[in-house]
């Protein structure tokens, strides 16, 4: 009694200590973020260079570089340096014709006049049918467009860059026309120092206009505009013609520059794009992941309790008939139990994987608490995860050969390549097909040859040698030496209730790890594909905590129900209980394309799908592998726990 009583309260503390020491910690959590770039301090006069980036859909997930369209363009284009993560994410940073100089408000500034030939009017016209926005940067803040609530409290709703245009049509007309946003009214805010009168910039805005300029005379530099006038103040207003987008159709490009003094200090100038209304639905997930974490470790530790108590109890007289049968179910297959699977490499493979993804994860998430992934450092995340897998490679190598040497194993060098290159070679033949499917739309998201060559030069070069390291150092390590001995010949099973059926068993074991999840997989999925900011990383930790709880403890349940059955076939079934949360993923990625997505491009939704598949088969090797390793320690636990005779 007292080492299953010892037993089932570790496990217990060791399963919620870290719950609750998150939730103590939450709020500061997802609270706190490094500004990621040192500030800049500007005096008056100082020009302010604007950057352009690419042009974006929520309707296609293709992103066009900004002068893809005949926009107006400085005299020679600048790329600007990007790392590894920005042009995964297709972005494509350049300077821009406008430039504002700080604390002097400008008014009707002309950019340049267009004259439109029916290809650059069917361009603008396509990209304002798909809602494509144009996305600026200034000091590393992104252009923001306020939107008013409807209710008049609160501050705004920001909606990353302006909308291209807009279709609409004249008064008394039933015509639909393409009107383009050709006058931008932008606001920069600033945080004055007193004492040296210099000033940061803490925000970034914009008001875009479609106004049909007129001018006096012929068009030449210096005409002078009659719908706005920067000498009289006269300043572009929603009830100006608008610019009408058509072969032949003459446009002319204005900005106007207001600066706004602000009490947002620049630590904090990120927190009005952070702001989250919905705090309470992510506590509401929180509180509902957790019940089902209190409710599968309450089955757990009964489970442990009665298991150990019972088996060491076993001669006592008080106990039933009806019980000793029940409780020696499991113990009968000790002989089989840890008998190698079938396809026993294939196994070792995706453990070794999952636990390269499981290191990544961790160790991301960690930094991102602790605010080291903010978004001003666009593509700082995707880059960090992409540098984690690699190095996390040496431990996917140690737990394949570790595995795979208890089973018997004898050729460590097949299975570090297989780790080397199952998962990723699968991943990577269906991210270069979606590539080869952007390239065919000629989209700034397609991956250039040079980072193609870059992706292929870290798998091979760093990844695959660290996994041959692990492999060897692992395979070198003594064999894991089982609890019990195994029989040469293998026990037959007997014939197994309906519940106790596999796809069953695992259809009902990926349910709870997804329920655990599904709330915050919402805003991870609107933050990817409706271009808006995710950075609640707290809150985000503790749903992975949770899961990780919940995927191990569902296994362990549903893996002692089935040695009581006297079915010791546990080994992939382990695996593919808890992974089947992937599917449930997959089913639920689908369900919010059709309900909450306006994709109706062919190649675009293949996009979607495509990569949500690849997103659900790594949910299915991480959770696969959380689930694989609890019934492995579980099972060892319990034979080595107790005496079998």
């Amino acid at each position: 009694m007292g080492r299953a009583a010892v037993g089932s309260h570790a496990m217990r503390a060791v399963f919620l200590f870290p719950v609750f020491s998150i939730l103590l910690l939450a709020h500061n959590a997802f609270s706190f973020y490094l500004p990621g770039v040192a500030p800049q301090d500007f005096q008056k006069g100082d020009a302010l260079n604007v950057k352009v980036n690419k042009l974006t859909s929520i309707k296609t997930q293709l992103p066009y570089t900004y002068y893809s369209l005949p926009h107006c363009h400085p005299n020679k284009i600048v790329d600007s340096s990007e790392n590894l993560g920005e042009v995964l994410r297709g972005d494509r940073i350049e300077n821009s014709p406008y430039v504002f100089k700080m604390r002097e408000p400008q008014v009707c500034n002309v950019v340049c006049r267009v004259t439109l030939d029916a290809k650059k009017a069917k361009a603008f016209k396509e990209k304002i049918e798909d809602e494509y926005r144009v996305n600026m940067i200034l000091d590393n803040l992104p252009l923001v467009v306020p939107i008013p609530r409807s209710e008049q409290e609160g501050p705004p709703i920001y909606q990353l860059g302006h909308h291209v245009g807009l279709k609409g049509q004249y008064a008394g007309s039933k015509d639909e026309k393409y009107f383009i946003y050709n006058h931008l009214s932008f606001t920069v805010k600033f945080h004055k120092d007193e004492l040296t009168d210099s000033a940061r910039i803490v925000g970034f805005e914009v008001v875009p206009f479609s106004v049909k300029h007129e001018y006096d005379g012929k068009w030449n530099e210096n005409a002078h505009l009659t719908t706005c006038d920067s000498q009289a103040k006269r300043t572009v207003s929603s009830s100006n013609s608008p610019q009408e987008v058509d072969d032949k159709q003459e446009i002319i490009f204005t900005y106007d520059v207001a600066f706004q003094e602000s009490e947002v200090k620049w630590a904090s100038r990120w927190d009005t794009y952070l702001l989250m209304t919905d705090d309470q639905i992510h506590w509401f997930s929180i509180v509902n992941s957790l019940m089902i974490v209190l409710f599968l470790s309450g089955m757990v530790a009964m489970i442990m309790l009665r298991t150990l108590y019972r088996d060491i109890s076993k001669y006592n007289e008080l106990e039933t008939q009806e019980e000793a049968q029940e409780e020696t179910g499991w113990k009968l297959v000790h002989t089989d139990v840890f008998r190698p699977p079938s396809n026993s490499d294939l196994l070792c493979v995706y453990v070794g994987t999952g636990v390269q993804f499981l290191g990544m994860m961790l160790v991301t998430m960690v930094f991102a608490v602790l605010g080291f992934l903010s978004p001003s450092n666009r593509g700082g995340l995707m880059t960090a995860m992409l540098f984690l897998w690699v190095v996390m490679g040496l431990f996917a190598g140690y737990s394949a050969a570790r595995l795979y040497k208890m089973f018997k194993g004898t050729e460590w060098k097949k299975i570090a390549l297989q780790t080397a290159f199952v998962f990723p070679g699968l991943v990577f033949g269906v991210f270069f097909v979606l590539n080869a499917l952007i390239w065919g739309q000629r989209s700034s998201g397609a991956v250039p040859f040079g980072t193609m060559f870059a992706l292929v030069l870290l798998w091979f070069g760093i990844s695959v040698p660290l996994i041959v390291v692990g492999s060897y150092v692992g395979f070198k390590k003594p064999a894991i030496e089982n609890p019990v001995k195994t029989n040469k010949i293998p026990r037959q099973i007997p014939e197994q209730p309906w519940y106790m059926n596999p796809i069953i068993s695992m259809l009902i074991g990926g349910i709870l790890p997804f329920g655990a999840v599904f709330i915050e997989l919402f805003f991870i999925l609107t933050s990817i594909w409706l271009n808006q900011f995710y950075y609640i990383f707290g809150f985000l930790f503790i749903v992975f905590v949770i899961l990780i709880i919940t995927c191990a403890e569902i296994t362990i349940v549903l893996c002692y129900f089935q040695l009581c059955s006297e079915d010791y076939l546990w080994w992939w079934r382990s695996y593919l209980t808890s992974g089947s949360s992937a599917l449930y993923l997959f089913l639920y990625a689908t369900f919010y394309f059709f309900t909450k997505l306006e994709i109706t491009k062919p190649v675009s939704g293949a996009l979607y799908f495509g990569y949500m598949l690849i997103a659900s088969y790594a949910f299915f090797v991480l959770t696969g592998t959380i689930g694989f390793y609890a019934c492995f320690i579980f099972t060892r636990l319990i034979y080595s726990s107790v005496k079998i005779d």
